[in-house]
């Protein structure tokens, strides 16, 4: 090894003990890529490329700026919202070039959502480190399964740096397969109560990549953290989810994005209220969705009142999935309009991949309460935890 290549490294090193002395007066959590120690000797003479957003940080630096000081980082792919986490949900992502290292960005939410054997045949090993909220329509998950599918390919390894779940729970209607699409690429429920870890190692076990493919996967766990323990994020993993209340409301709020009923997009508390338009005579409390950088800036009803729910006022964090909201939103449309069906839900068929199936919505048009519905889909979910429990890593 080169004088040069050993003063980098020790440097790298002695930064990630630094960043762990200091966090010793702390509760800690040492998310994967704190543990240099564990994943340099890994890429040592490898060429890597970096599956990252910015959510991928090694104390308060990103992963990027850390590892191009030692290492050759061929690339960088970007997932939904983008390198920098910024672009908007749904928004075309593109090529580019980080202007700090000088590494290529490519896309994986743009004309390809998986690696191109093209794009790979530079590259030795992946590494990939982004923070998920533990919902199956979170597309972090799905960018994951993608990449494990053209590492096993291609024959390239794949190094997982963990992290914890924020919304650790296990609910919600397990995804049929006729529903399979991007928003919901695994046969798990709205709230799967993994890490990525945990799922990289379901996928690889249930054979889920398909072919009889198996990726070359490592994994760096997360340390001093368990199921059941709560985590607060120290940066918004998406534009659009800015603080707890968010996260733990996105799972139960998110549906409303296959109807009429804006969830605050295009406001500075996003995935906290809901409302529409529509329900003036219904509820009091109002707000008015505007193009907001950093937020939304083409949210659903822009410039037009909303009128709806508050969900700021919550004295505890909502725990799990509940159909609460939705079945409330459609009983007040239907209070008020003979086309209610037709007016709440002007985009059924998303609504249903979102659910993972159209059962839940057939069930709310037949005015069922939501016990009577989450009896449908208890059977999946006790099988489901049976092959969740072989892959759990915090237990």
């Amino acid at each position: 090894m080169s004088y040069t290549k050993r003063f980098r490294w020790n440097y790298i090193l002695t930064l990630c003990c630094l960043c762990f002395w200091a966090l010793q007066g702390q509760a800690i959590v040492r998310n994967g890529a704190d543990q240099l120690d564990k994943l340099l000797p890994l890429l040592e003479g490898k060429r890597v490329s970096l599956v990252v957003n910015h959510t991928s940080l090694c104390g308060k630096t990103h992963l990027l700026d850390t590892l191009s000081t030692c290492l050759k980082i061929v690339q960088v792919f970007a997932p939904e919202h983008g390198f920098r986490g910024n672009a908007d949900a749904g928004e075309v992502v593109k090529d580019g070039k980080d202007l700090r290292t000088g590494v290529p960005i490519r896309s994986l939410y743009g004309k390809n959502k998986k690696p191109l054997p093209s794009q790979l045949a530079g590259t030795d090993v992946i590494v990939f480190d982004m923070q998920d909220v533990g919902a199956r329509f979170y597309t972090y998950i799905s960018t994951l399964y993608y990449v494990m599918q053209a590492c096993a390919e291609n024959h390239k390894e794949l190094i997982v740096l963990d992290r914890p779940n924020p919304c650790d729970y296990v609910d919600g209607p397990v995804r049929e397969k006729a529903y399979k699409s991007f928003v919901g690429m695994l046969p798990i429920p709205v709230l799967h109560g993994c890490t990525l870890g945990e799922l990289a190692r379901m996928i690889n076990g249930e054979g889920w990549l398909g072919n009889q493919l198996q990726c070359d996967l490592h994994l760096i766990p997360v340390e001093g953290w368990r199921h059941g323990q709560p985590y607060s994020l120290p940066v918004k993993p998406s534009p659009n989810l800015p603080n707890d209340l968010s996260i733990a409301l996105y799972p139960s709020l998110c549906p409303f994005e296959g109807t009429s009923v804006s969830v605050g997009r295009g406001t500075l508390f996003p995935f906290q209220v809901a409302g529409s338009p529509d329900l003036s005579k219904v509820f009091s409390f109002h707000f008015i969705p505007k193009a907001l950088e950093g937020f939304d800036k083409h949210p659903l009803h822009r410039d037009r009142t909303c009128y709806g729910i508050d969900l700021r006022t919550a004295k505890h964090l909502p725990q799990g999935f509940s159909l609460q909201y939705v079945i409330q939103f459609y009983q007040a449309y239907q209070s008020l309009y003979p086309d209610a069906t037709k007016r709440f839900f002007t985009r059924p068929q998303w609504f249903d991949l979102l659910m993972g199936t159209s059962q839940v919505r057939k069930d709310i048009l037949q005015g069922k309460t939501e016990t009577e519905i989450r009896q449908t889909w208890e059977k999946d979910l006790q099988a489901y935890r049976a092959i969740r429990a072989k892959y759990l890593l915090y237990e």
